[in-house]
């Protein structure tokens, strides 16, 4: 911690893009920026502010010598995603907001460590940016003496919109978390849209000269370690630091050691596309290994938290949005100071209070398989990383979510993708390479939205019992005497639909699946090997709507508008009751494309489930109900 004059007549930090700069102590007006210093000065003010700085605090340094520089804040436990990873299947209890830290007591806590040697703060959530007075935190943070470092963990959904004035109040680092490259993939991820907000929040960093800028990738086996060269590639023409991060146990997010993809399982893949590749020095408190792909404008790293911890030089607290202080993020011990600043506690109480906390850190968090067995927290309750994934398939041979092949593209067509958008994200406006880079996956995705959850319209949930409706009331119904895909001469043919008016079309199908007492319970339990039937039949179902017209000869292509499948316990029949929903605007109906979701997603719960017993039966697979139709709508009774 620097004292004296020292602190008061300048403060050194980086600024945005990475750039050094120089600000005075602002006024009371508002932070004031001035020109940048040049290289050579900064260098030496460095320097000076090494060689006359006083002994660090020892309220921040624990009992192995580590002191802790950098502190994470919690802003809010809300978040305007609702991802799979990030909290548990049965949602989160958020904290009655009078429980919630205040504005001036987050800053209060912040100028007390700031004063105590902090240097670096990283404002985190729920998501940080939906705090509506966020950017104000950032502009009374940027006027602590001595900080160097403000920056920001965002899902990057409203950060476009914010960035302009987050830069201006002093944000200078930005982290950005995307799991996936594909589209339709973010959406089953996070429940809700916003792909295109997050790739316009990027662009926007890099045009404001951030350098670089961070994206968070947790890799996760059987969801998204197919992308791992598509991430790596953005970074050849983009100021991209791509991080790619080890799955990590918390509360709710079903840890499965077979789920995490290992550091050195990822460096092998990325290594046999670019043998190459280089290490970069790292500081003695990094989390992240970091490598570059020569020539590559950008660089990749790994946060090892599982395979090869770093908690021998670990330099982090954080404060959760309720006010406790972590002094591991694995820890399960947690100490209010909220409670202590609301119960008057003066500034010396509340350092002794910190100094215990710090003093008991351990020496290194418990391995992998321990931490998934101990109680901790939710991630959406520490901080949001949007990284920690909660069911997808485990089994590394269920490749078929990859939209890539789904689409027919062939697996060499990858690097062409992730190269086109590093192009796109260069010259062009972010809706027009994201048109193209939907386009590169298949027939106007800007029309096609996939779901396994119901959207604004319906109130049904995916894997809630009472969820399904009973199907209405049968009524008259128009049908044709003649087959309609033979021509005159009775040979097959395709229904010329040309000249059909296009309406709005929905139709609903269903299927059950009759698993047997034995295979019903590691369902239910999510005990199988292969991994999460039910998330793995959502995918299939709602794949299987998407390529319909590819599996049956004759029927038409359907530029789809939403896909929904629903999956239902039933414990009385041993059975699992699926339910698929599609909707297109066009001259043709969607029966087909419903009743071939529901179908193959009960052939995936038989895959999923055949090595328990093979004494598994399809049965029911009907249609409920459609509507739009020239002949009338049907509704089985």
């Amino acid at each position: 911690m620097w004292k004296g004059k020292l602190r008061t007549d300048v403060r050194v930090r980086e600024g945005a893009g990475g750039s050094p700069c120089a600000s005075p102590q602002p006024s009371s007006k508002g932070p004031c920026f001035l020109p940048a210093l040049s290289l050579q000065e900064l260098s030496r003010r460095r320097q000076f502010l090494r060689e006359h700085a006083a002994p660090f605090s020892a309220f921040l340094t624990d009992s192995f010598g580590r002191q802790h520089s950098y502190l994470r804040i919690s802003l809010t436990e809300k978040c305007n995603l609702r991802c799979q990873y990030c909290m548990p299947e049965e949602g989160v209890p958020l904290t009655p907001k009078a429980n919630l830290l205040t504005t001036e007591e987050i800053l209060t806590l912040a100028r007390l460590f700031v004063k105590e040697g902090i240097d670096k703060i990283r404002l985190t959530g729920g998501e940080p940016l939906i705090r509506p007075d966020v950017v104000d935190i950032v502009a009374q943070l940027q006027r602590l003496e001595g900080l160097r470092t403000i920056g920001v963990t965002t899902n990057g959904i409203n950060l476009a919109r914010l960035l302009p004035q987050l830069q201006k109040a002093g944000l200078s680092a930005i982290n950005i978390s995307l799991d996936t490259l594909v589209p339709a993939k973010f959406e089953f991820i996070v429940r809700r849209k916003g792909f295109h907000k997050v790739m316009e929040g990027i662009h926007k960093a890099i045009e404001l000269g951030y350098n670089p800028v961070k994206v968070n990738c947790v890799v996760m086996r059987g969801l998204n370690e197919d992308e791992l060269l598509d991430f790596a590639a953005l970074t050849e023409g983009l100021p991209l630091d791509v991080r790619f991060i080890e799955y990590m146990p918390f509360d709710g997010n079903k840890w499965n050691f077979k789920k995490m993809v290992s550091y050195k399982e990822m460096l092998d893949t990325i290594r046999q596309q670019w043998p190459e590749l280089e290490k970069l020095p790292e500081e003695e408190s990094s989390t992240a290994k970091a490598f570059k792909i020569p020539g590559f404008q950008g660089q990749i790293s790994f946060i090892t938290s599982m395979s090869e911890h770093f908690c021998g030089t670990c330099n982090r607290l954080r404060i959760t949005a309720d006010g406790n202080l972590k002094v591991c993020l694995f820890g399960n011990s947690e100490v209010s100071l909220r409670d202590h600043l609301r119960a008057g506690a003066s500034e010396q109480e509340l350092l002794r209070i910190i100094g215990a906390a710090v003093g008991r850190k351990k020496r290194q968090h418990a391995g992998m398989f321990s931490i998934s067995q101990m109680k901790n927290r939710p991630m959406i309750l520490i901080e949001l990383f949007l990284m920690f994934h909660d069911s997808p398939p485990a089994n590394p041979s269920i490749s078929s979510w990859d939209p890539l092949h789904v689409q027919g593209l062939r697996p060499r067509m990858r690097m062409s993708f992730s190269s086109q958008m590093v192009t796109l994200w260069k010259g062009c406006r972010v809706p027009q390479a994201l048109l193209l880079a939907q386009q590169r996956l298949g027939s106007g995705c800007f029309q096609r939205h996939y779901t396994s959850h119901a959207d604004s319209d319906a109130n049904s949930k995916c894997l809630s019992p009472g969820s399904w409706a009973p199907a209405a009331p049968s009524g008259p119904q128009l049908t044709s005497e003649q087959l309609t895909h033979v021509d005159s001469e009775g040979r097959a043919a395709m229904v010329d639909v040309g000249r059909k008016p296009d309406t709005e079309r929905v139709a609903v199908a269903s299927a059950v699946v009759l698993l047997g007492p034995v295979a019903f319970k590691l369902v239910q339990q999510n005990q199988l090997k292969k991994g999460d039937a039910l998330v793995v039949a959502q995918l299939a179902g709602i794949q299987a709507a998407k390529v319909t017209s590819q599996l049956i000869p004759l029927c038409h292509h359907v530029a789809l508008s939403h896909v929904q499948v629903q999956l239902e316990l039933d414990s009385t029949r041993h059975a699992v009751r699926i339910q698929a929903s599609c909707r297109a605007r066009g001259p043709t109906g969607v029966e087909m494309e419903a009743l071939t979701s529901a179908a193959v997603a009960a052939l995936s719960l038989y895959d999923m489930c055949k090595a328990v017993s093979r004494d598994i039966v399809l049965e029911e697979i009907k249609l409920i109900s459609k509507t739009g139709g020239q002949r009338g709508d049907f509704h089985r009774a």
